[in-house]
């Protein structure tokens, strides 16, 4: 990580002791110049752009928020992305997103029944998933669906290609893709984490990895538009109105004999 884009800041003094241990283990300074704050408060772990204060921070709330809404109003098995992993009567794939970023996708999947393994290689983002998990364990209404996802720090493709346990049923990746919009409409998530993580120029090894793990499926998130990862072409494509998802079947998901 560059230590001249992010720098680690406490809000509030009580916080300065856990800050600057934070800023060791990510090895960022705490002064000087940055484009990006990575702030420690009462509410967590924050990213602050310090080029534009005015999109707000990124944090990872499973609590409140967008996920909530989703949470309570989100069309259940109904929703596309249930579809994509092969969630149905019967079903709840054990599942690896092996491209987590802020995990919203896994906390859809991990409400909607599925153990979730998540991956996340950049320690930046890391550190916010992280923070987040442990806020929403607190939480009695969220803490059981926590439960089910676990947290993995690294490269995918070296986790993947070393995994010896279970092999996942089925592998979700959502690569960062090449995006060349600069209007104000880009969410400001990707806003900040361009400049930071950059694309995913080894999705096609990622695609590779994943296939050779995967029991059941893989299904790979795409910009609606967007070509297939290089690679095998998907089977099957479930498409919405902004993105799709591609999916490269190896083998029919079954329900459990009761």
């Amino acid at each position: 990580m560059d230590a001249a884009i992010v720098r680690v800041e406490a809000l509030s003094p009580e916080f300065a002791e856990a800050a600057q241990a934070l800023a060791a283990t990510l090895a960022l300074p705490q002064n000087g110049p940055a484009a990006f704050a990575l702030q420690l408060g009462a509410g967590g772990l924050q990213l602050q752009s310090l080029d534009e204060p005015g999109v707000g921070p990124v944090r990872v709330d499973f609590v409140e928020g967008a996920l909530a809404h989703r949470r309570q109003h989100g069309g259940g098995n109904g929703q596309m992305i249930a579809r994509a992993v092969g969630i149905q009567p019967g079903v709840r794939p054990n599942l690896l997103d092996a491209t987590a970023g802020l995990g919203k996708d896994a906390f859809v999947l991990a409400h909607l029944g599925c153990t979730v393994t998540l991956i996340e290689r950049h320690p930046l983002i890391a550190a916010l998933l992280e923070d987040g998990l442990a806020r929403a364990r607190e939480d009695a209404e969220v803490a059981p669906i926590i439960a089910r996802m676990n947290l993995l720090r690294g490269n995918a493709i070296a986790h993947m290609s070393e995994w010896n346990e279970t092999p996942p049923q089925v592998i979700y990746l959502d690569p960062m893709f090449p995006h060349r919009d600069k209007s104000a409409l880009v969410k400001k998530e990707m806003r900040a984490f361009r400049p930071l993580v950059g694309d995913d120029d080894d999705a096609p090894a990622l695609l590779d990895a994943a296939l050779a793990l995967a029991s059941h499926r893989v299904v790979v998130k795409r910009p609606r538009k967007a070509p297939p990862i290089a690679g095998p072409k998907p089977s099957h494509v479930l498409e919405g109105k902004s993105s799709r998802y591609d999916i490269y079947p190896k083998k029919a998901l079954k329900a459990k004999a009761s």
